[in-house]
């Protein structure tokens, strides 16, 4: 390892640290919300849920690289915008979390849906005020999936000239330089670690009556 490489380059290891983060975290956020739409929907019209499933999995089966390639494409945008990653990212993410999202809700015991009806609770408030948050433990289940996938699929934009820390690994690789490529890993390993850690506190504290049913 070539410490002094590491000292003169913080800067540039910094700011690719912050767009490894932003690129992985957006897709993130915008995958979980459409998934909560259509995740809602197919739960609610069971009839939806396998076209549903069948249209989801044939997104995630598109090569990352290849999306990459032809979302400029379909878009019209440059090939160099972050913006192809953000939005193939995001096809991946909601693709990945729509059936983590129904596992959830259909989790919630019936005897809750009862009762809610019972106090008047109609369809779609029920479900966003009472199941949702009961399905938290297994959506958060599939958030640290995803997050950890977007964190490893970020870095293969760097082979277009986008991907925050991978650019680390395709510079290291080409002038053979360990350093660079050890930077990267370590990195790369370090951020998704932390990721899944703070997933994991979310749902610790916004689940509450989860901990108390392990202890009890």
């Amino acid at each position: 390892m070539d410490w002094g490489w590491v000292v003169d380059n913080r800067d540039l290891i910094g700011s690719l640290l912050v767009e490894h983060i932003w690129l992985s975290a957006i897709p993130v956020v915008l995958g979980l919300a459409l998934a909560l739409v259509v995740g809602v929907l197919a739960h609610t019209y069971r009839w939806a849920y396998p076209p549903l499933l069948v249209a989801v999995g044939v997104l995630y089966t598109i090569p990352s690289l290849a999306l990459f390639i032809v979302l400029p494409v379909l878009l019209g945008t440059q090939i160099l915008n972050p913006l192809n990653i953000v939005i193939a990212l995001t096809i991946y993410s909601g693709a990945l979390l729509v059936r983590t999202v129904v596992d959830g809700l259909d989790t919630v015991p019936e005897a809750v849906r009862q009762a809610a009806v019972g106090l008047g609770y109609r369809r779609f408030p029920r479900i966003v005020t009472v199941e949702l948050p009961i399905a938290i433990p297994v959506i958060i289940a599939g958030l640290r999936v995803v997050t950890v996938a977007n964190i490893s699929m970020v870095s293969v934009g760097a082979l277009i000239g986008i991907g925050g820390l991978g650019e680390l690994f395709t510079s290291g690789f080409q002038i053979r330089f360990v350093t660079e490529i050890v930077v990267g890993l370590a990195l790369s390993l370090l951020l998704a670690v932390s990721a899944d850690a703070l997933l994991v506190l979310a749902q610790h504290r916004t689940t509450p009556w989860d901990r108390l049913g392990r202890t009890a």
